[in-house]
């Protein structure tokens, strides 16, 4: 089956997968299965039904077709049964044992790796987001140009007597991906720069932000929906979410923060893919506070909150104030939800459909946010008149008056600026 790596995965159509969960030498069975139900969901995101599933207990790697050729034949006889259009495996192939898989079988085989490159796609709707997904997507695919073409021999260029001074077609594919990979990457620098520009314009007026974290379906959209009576795209599925969208949210005592949905997180996601959402993973490294946002209801939901945690102190925000609150509890047993408050006795418990544990949330989001001031009265002098405005543009001015040669702020004072009286 052939694929055009610039339109999508795939150049014919595909609706019907069939699954490879693999448990690696020494590895956890529990772990695999659990890798292998998130891969389906990946699938159903990507638009594939899932026709049969598989699970293979490595004792060494194969180099020709990661796991060995007798189940390989076994796994290509079931795939061809349920009529399956593709095989995904739930680990990274190298471009070598896909094409050895193709070639062999007759079948088309991705990773997923790809998979989830695909998605990325459907989903980015920022320009950033957009260019850096089609980078991934082209470096993904550089070494894997030879599955893509069947006459890589044929020269182009030269005349009969400098016939070896021109380009196979394969290397006349390479320089193309090159090409575009390197204007990828000149593009991506000149939206970054903007991005950068635009965030100084932002912290010219300061308001304290919230990033809204956790793994991929936790409910992080509906809760920034819910807060701030937005109508951001919600969708029960992986990945519903790509591009970061920020929204202005006023609590009940009067404080006021921006609050962030982010891109979910997921287990065994490429290093090299985190560029694709870098813009949401910046905004949550600039935020004064993360809301990790759980699924309760999911059986691997502590898994999830490993992986979350994993990846946060990857980005070097593990030490940022955090506050964590379990979710989809109207989905919960009460014997889920009673082990979950033993486990995590500071975390709140909510359901944002039913709007359960709706008042202790946002006072819990504006106590912490208010831990980020100190309510003082301090006297500046007019010759340090520009410190009075800097209260004024950061903090929030509850009294003031003019004293001599002074003004006289009664005023919840950024911590940061604490050192300065």
């Amino acid at each position: 089956m052939s694929r055009d790596s610039s339109a999508g995965i795939f150049s014919t159509a595909v609706e019907t997968a069939f699954l490879v969960g693999v448990v690696m030498p020494g590895g956890d069975e529990a772990e695999a299965e659990a890798s292998l139900r998130e891969l389906a969901g990946l699938a159903d995101t990507m638009g594939l039904s899932v026709v049969g599933l598989a699970g293979v207990k490595l004792r060494e790697v194969n180099s020709r077709f990661f796991i060995g050729s007798g189940r390989a034949e076994e796994i290509a006889d079931a795939a061809r049964e349920a009529e399956a259009d593709c095989i995904i495996f739930d680990r990274p192939l190298s471009p070598s044992q896909q094409r050895n898989w193709e070639s062999r079988f007759g079948l088309c085989v991705i990773d997923r790796e790809e998979v989830i490159i695909d998605i990325f796609a459907g989903r980015a709707r920022t320009k950033e987001a957009v260019l850096q997904v089609a980078l991934a997507r082209q470096e993904y695919s550089l070494p894997r140009l030879t599955r893509a073409w069947t006459h890589l021999s044929r020269q182009r260029g030269g005349s009969k007597a400098t016939r070896d001074s021109g380009e196979t077609q394969l290397e006349t594919d390479r320089r193309i991906v090159l090409n575009k990979i390197a204007r990828l990457k000149r593009e991506i620098a000149a939206v970054k720069a903007d991005r950068s520009v635009m965030r100084k314009r932002r912290t010219a007026v300061p308001v304290p932000s919230v990033s809204v974290i956790g793994y991929t379906n936790a409910g992080k959209s509906s809760l920034l929906n819910a807060l701030s009576g937005a109508d951001v795209f919600v969708e029960d599925r992986l990945f519903a979410t790509l591009d970061p969208t920020s929204r202005r949210v006023t609590f009940d005592n009067g404080s006021e923060a921006v609050v962030t949905d982010t891109v979910g997180f997921i287990r065994n996601l490429p290093h090299h893919l985190i560029d694709a959402f870098r813009s949401t993973l910046e905004e949550t490294l600039e935020a004064d506070l993360l809301v990790h946002l759980i699924d309760a209801s999911d059986p691997d939901c502590e898994t999830h909150i490993r992986v979350t945690e994993s990846v946060l102190a990857d980005l070097g925000a593990a030490g940022k104030r955090t506050l964590t609150v379990f979710n989809k509890t109207d989905a919960c047993d009460g014997d889920t939800v009673s082990r979950l408050r033993r486990l995590y006795p500071e975390a709140l418990f909510i359901s944002v459909k039913e709007r359960e544990g709706w008042g202790p949330l946002k006072t819990r989001i504006a106590e912490e946010l208010s831990a980020l001031f100190t309510l003082k009265t301090v006297r500046i002098p007019y010759s340090r008149y520009a410190l009075a405005a800097q209260i004024r543009r950061e903090g929030r001015v509850i009294e003031e008056r003019f004293d001599g040669d002074a003004v006289v702020l009664k005023a919840y004072i950024p911590n940061h600026l604490g050192d300065l009286f």
